[in-house]
């Protein structure tokens, strides 16, 4: 080959170079904890990206089974024998995760309470599809009486027991949070660098989406489509509670699965609360800490969420205003 045609096929090489793909986006569906869940790995190998998105949702598959509250689980075993007033014993990891519900809990005045399972359930909302139909008062009047918190928890090492039989544990509130978490450590182990992971609208972000951050919506609580946007930076998780995503309606009236403990009703102040959380378990503090907000209601929003240190949230409230705190209106797009 002639010098000049080595040269026309090396120019063509680098300009082929030059337009070469853009890294790929691998993403993978599936439902978990009774939503839609989606792991989005930017610019890895494709088989890389398969491998950590497959373990993230297998360890997805295994919280679900673990803290199931209706359904055969390590928690539902749990719950019967705290129902016995029986000490129980449970896995280390689940112990941790009760310490840290306490935690929650003691941190929000017991708005974020997932000892009320027991109201959960006469509520109807230990099901896959509510029952549609409104306890008695007087039901519901009893368990309020019985106070179930989370402080009525005694955690040994692995062995729990309540000094409140009414305890039930319903760690729905907390679960899509933890799971974010634990998600970001198993994509950072199998050497992913910038990744997604949306469990039912409870988003974490771990480094970006190429030369650009990655960007998610916020629904709107009664209209299709998004409220607003936002560009997530790496580490950072945002988390709704929103009366649309559980939900009855009995003679025009709206009925959630976010009841709050103080009155066993389900808390009709807000339509929803969003809040933006970073650093160090980001993902299970903005699960937990949306739902204090949402129960406490607009009047206390700013400063409920002070107290609670959540500088940044969007909140609608039950006459369809919204309220956004400044550290909020600087990033939504």
């Amino acid at each position: 080959m002639r010098a000049a045609q080595i040269s026309v096929w090396l120019m063509l090489l680098w300009a082929l170079a030059g337009c070469s793909p853009p890294p790929p986006l691998h993403q993978q569906q599936a439902y978990v904890f009774g939503t839609l869940v989606e792991v989005s790995v930017y610019g890895a190998p494709e088989a890389q990206a398969r491998q950590a998105t497959a373990a993230v949702l297998t360890r997805f598959d295994e919280l679900h089974r673990m803290l199931h509250a209706w359904q055969p689980s390590e928690l539902s075993r749990l719950n019967a024998a705290l129902a016995r007033g029986e000490r129980a014993a449970v896995s280390p990891e689940l112990a941790a995760m009760l310490r840290d519900a306490q935690a929650l809990s003691g941190q929000s005045g017991d708005l974020f309470n997932p000892a009320i399972g027991g109201l959960i359930a006469l509520w109807g909302f230990h099901a896959d599809t509510p029952q549609s139909r409104v306890p008695d008062a007087v039901a519901i009047a009893d368990w309020v009486r019985k106070r179930p918190r989370m402080a009525d928890l005694t955690i040994e090492d692995s062995a729990v027991s309540s000094s409140n039989p009414a305890v039930q544990l319903d760690l729905g509130g907390y679960a899509k949070g933890r799971a974010l978490d634990e998600a970001v450590v198993i994509l950072k182990a199998h050497g992913i660098a910038n990744a997604l992971v949306n469990i039912g609208g409870n988003v974490i972000a771990l480094g970006a989406h190429g030369d650009r951050r990655w960007r998610v919506g916020i629904q709107h609580p009664r209209q299709p489509g998004t409220l607003a946007m936002l560009d997530l930076r790496d580490g950072e998780a945002i988390g709704t509670s929103g009366d649309y995503q559980r939900y009855f309606e009995v003679n025009g009236r709206r009925y959630s699965h976010l009841i709050d403990p103080r009155s066993g009703w389900p808390a009709t102040g807000m339509q929803s609360v969003t809040v933006l959380v970073a650093g160090e378990r980001a993902g299970t503090r903005s699960d937990a800490l949306s739902k204090p907000l949402f129960i406490d209601g607009a009047a206390r929003l700013v400063n409920h969420a002070s107290r609670l240190g959540v500088a940044a949230y969007l909140a609608v409230d039950s006459s369809g205003q919204l309220h956004v705190s400044p550290a909020m209106k600087a990033r939504l797009r």
